[in-house]
């Protein structure tokens, strides 16, 4: 049987209407505190609605964390979270079970975190946000939606955090040092998490404490795992900096498309020699991440365009 709400409230969940179809896989999306528990509740009939209707069919079932995996027929079938804790065999099995009550016409709603289970299984996604139903529809868009909403608020965040220097190692011979690192996002503010696609920077403060007739300023950008990304200096782009002074501070901006894939890449700066001399090294002094609202695979985001000619 179908399941109906109408201006269905619970709080935090604020006057939803909807209907899901009989024999349809439902996903629920949304971060925590946007109301999928609250969602859960009132569709599996654990608790009523604090006002609207819920119109679903019996019997009801809710499978939470913990709960054994019962997928005995159902009309109405609401899995908050339960395939998380188990291994593939069990999770495969789980999901032969889940399309034999679909194939049986239940309405199953399937709230989870794990979008690559959301994607094979669900017809259909609803996106929660803030206690109201922000969008629903095909899963790819609602995923992509959702992850474009998820990405800029991890950029917000990550302007908000300090970037302190930690480097994994330090070495030179003290003629300068790099006084400052900083990543920043297309606006040109300061920010630990960059979009992939943006136009982003690294600008390195170096301060002189000797004469140095030719510094060279460089970075590195690197996988956690050590893999060279992008590195440049300011001799491989043709801008010589010197002579410098002793007491001279240069800040040097590097700004170029953010071209990778998201996950987490480490950042080194120095100051050297054009023999290679180092003044002052600071390898993996900062840590970054690169946000996307869509999934891609290795390191370099190449965003390829794509056609298609049947022959």
């Amino acid at each position: 049987m179908a399941v109906v709400l109408r201006e269905a409230a619970l709080p935090p969940l604020e006057r939803i209407s909807a209907t899901a179809p009989n024999g349809a896989v439902i996903g629920v999306v949304g971060e925590d505190g946007s109301g999928k528990s609250a969602l859960a509740r009132l569709i599996s009939g654990r608790q009523a609605p604090a006002a609207g209707l819920v119109d679903a069919g019996k019997p009801r079932r809710l499978i939470g964390i913990g709960d054994p995996l019962n997928l005995s027929p159902v009309a109405t079938l609401v899995i908050e979270h339960a395939l998380a804790r188990h291994d593939a065999l069990i999770r495969a099995r789980a999901l032969m079970g889940l399309e034999r009550l679909r194939r049986a016409g239940a309405t199953i709603f399937l709230v989870s975190h794990e979008q690559e289970l959301l994607r094979a299984a669900c017809d259909e996604i609803w996106w929660l946000d803030g206690g109201r139903l922000a969008a629903r529809g095909d899963p790819a868009e609602i995923l992509e939606q959702y992850n474009h909403h998820i990405a800029g608020k991890l950029r917000d965040w990550g302007a908000t955090l300090a970037q302190t220097l930690a480097p994994a190692l330090r070495r030179g011979d003290g003629r300068a040092e790099v006084v400052a690192i900083e990543t920043l996002n297309e606006q040109g503010a300061p920010s630990l998490v960059w979009r992939s696609g943006e136009r982003v920077s690294v600008r390195v403060r170096v301060r002189f404490a000797q004469d140095v007739g030719d510094p060279v300023i460089g970075i590195m950008i690197r996988t956690r795992l050590g893999l060279d990304v992008y590195g440049t200096n300011t001799e491989a782009e043709n801008v010589r900096l010197g002579p410098c002074r002793a007491g001279d501070v240069l800040a040097v901006t590097f700004t170029f498309p953010c071209g990778l894939c998201p996950q987490e890449y480490t950042l080194t700066a120095a100051s050297h020699d054009p023999d290679g001399v180092w003044h002052d090294w600071l390898e993996e002094a900062l840590t970054i991440r690169v946000t996307d609202s869509r999934p891609t695979a290795g390191v370099a985001n190449l965003r390829a365009s794509v056609s298609v000619e049947r022959l």
